[in-house]
């Protein structure tokens, strides 16, 4: 997998996590300007930072407004919260 789509696999991931989030934390997203791009600096992972640091500079100098979010630890992957499923063919 090349360098570029990988950062861009990791971006999905923290996209979709924030967005968990934010359903935890609703308040956080008031603070969100609904033109912003979101750019994600993970601590975890600096070669990702620095990516998305670049990223949004570029996006600022095409006069973009940008939000960027720390994200200081990324808690392991759960696979899912169900509990007891049952599965019932008939």
């Amino acid at each position: 997998m090349n360098r570029e789509k990988k950062m861009i696999e990791s971006n999905i991931e923290l996209s979709a996590e924030f967005s968990r989030y934010l359903f935890e934390h609703p308040e956080v997203e008031d603070k969100i300007p609904m033109d912003a791009e979101i750019i994600f600096l993970p601590e975890f992972d600096l070669e990702l930072k620095e990516f998305n640091l670049r990223l949004g500079k570029n996006i600022e100098a095409e006069g973009g407004k940008l939000v960027y979010i720390k994200v200081k630890q990324l808690s392991p992957k759960i696979t899912s919260r169900l509990v007891g499923v049952e599965v019932n063919t008939h």
